[in-house]
């Protein structure tokens, strides 16, 4: 296994440039750009970037008389001096070749550094860091409740199998997996979040302003009373698919010769199942977890946080794309490439964990 774990640790390194490779050149071949957003800003025909961009393009702009033509590069520039567009270059770090910007950016990011927000202000490490347990948090807390919801679901529904219960849990588990979370998050902000019928769940934040002041058990409190609607609405979206696979997991082992021979010996149906069909059955449903929560925490969240305020990765990450901030979106994409690559190995540990059976030294030679 140490050989198995050594080898995937390599290729984590071609992996991650590869990924990085791809995004890389759709950004650059992507329309927009920072320089284009403050051009935009300058020119009155789009938002402003930051005071500091700001400033710095106004410096430039009335330093050069803003007389010349512009270059044809930039739509909506016409006017500026083309030195305020060669510093605005600069200053993004666009006076250089793409290839020099991708090979720089890979050495920094080896290292960990990921630089400077365009329009923060801020480093991309103490964005990140600053937002990581908001995401945590909400995505934890989903994967908590799935696999609570869905498991013993999963496995009533396999016992019963045709029964009136397993067809209408069927038609809930249809719903569920058809719909997606941000759908739900809808509907409970409409009829919950004050939207059109009741009021009883804020709908910003993840605590309330006075939080600090409040005793523990109310700040508690305030905190669930907070999460409660984001959490329901990511459970409900993504419980459908790991119930319907810990169904088939349990039918397919209820199935194999071990489980009619322990009934031929007079066991029990609870000792047949949680004593001998419950771990064969769980080991493709609990070794997936980490990946489970990887996915809600940096994919099936996102439009969660954005629809409830919640100032996590997913809204750092969508403002990032709106802004065109581009080391926020490089150094994001980054971190949850490296966590997925790293999950998927410890998905692959735990399965050899669970049942030691599994050798992936011997499936690969």
């Amino acid at each position: 296994m140490t050989g198995y774990i050594i080898r995937r640790l390599i290729l984590i390194v071609p992996t991650l440039i590869g990924a990085m490779l791809i995004n890389f050149l759709i950004v650059q071949a992507a329309p927009g750009g920072p320089v284009q957003r403050v051009i935009s800003q300058v020119t009155g025909t789009g938002v402003a970037a930051t005071q500091r961009v700001s400033q710095a393009g106004s410096e430039v702009q009335q330093s050069s008389g803003g007389q010349a033509d512009v270059r044809g590069d930039y739509r909506g520039a016409q006017g500026l001096d083309p030195e305020f567009i060669a510093e605005l270059e600069r200053q993004f770090g666009f006076d250089k070749p793409p290839h020099e910007r991708f090979l720089h950016m890979l050495g920094n990011y080896a290292t960990f550094d990921f630089g400077e927000s365009f329009f923060r202000s801020r480093s991309v490490t103490e964005l990140i860091v600053d937002k990581l347990p908001v995401s945590i948090s909400l995505g934890l807390w989903t994967t908590l409740l799935t696999y609570a919801v869905a498991i013993p679901l999963g496995i009533a529904k396999a016992v019963r199998d045709g029964s009136r219960f397993d067809v209408w849990t069927s038609a809930v588990v249809l719903i569920g997996n058809a719909i997606p979370a941000f759908m739900f998050a809808v509907v409970l902000i409409v009829v919950f979040a004050g939207g059109a019928y009741l009021d009883w769940f804020p709908l910003r934040g993840i605590v309330s302003d006075d939080w600090d002041t409040l005793a523990w058990p109310m700040q508690i409190a305030d905190y669930f009373w907070h999460m409660t609607l984001p959490i329901l609405a990511l459970v409900i979206g993504s419980f459908a698919g790991l119930a319907m696979l810990t169904k088939n997991s349990f039918l397919d082992q209820l199935s194999q010769q071990y489980v009619v021979t322990a009934r031929a010996k007079g066991l029990t149906q609870k000792r047949v199942l949680y004593g001998h069909v419950f771990r064969n059955a769980m080991l493709i449903v609990i070794s997936g977890f980490p990946v489970a929560f990887l996915n809600i925490l940096f994919t099936g969240a996102v439009l969660i946080e954005i629809l409830f305020s919640l100032d996590g990765l997913g809204l750092l990450g969508f403002e990032a794309v709106i802004n065109r901030d581009y080391p926020v979106m490089f150094g994001t994409l980054y971190i949850f490439t490296l966590m997925g690559l790293l999950m998927q190995l410890v998905n692959d540990i735990m399965y050899t964990v669970i049942d030691p059976r599994i050798d992936f030294e011997r499936r690969e030679a």
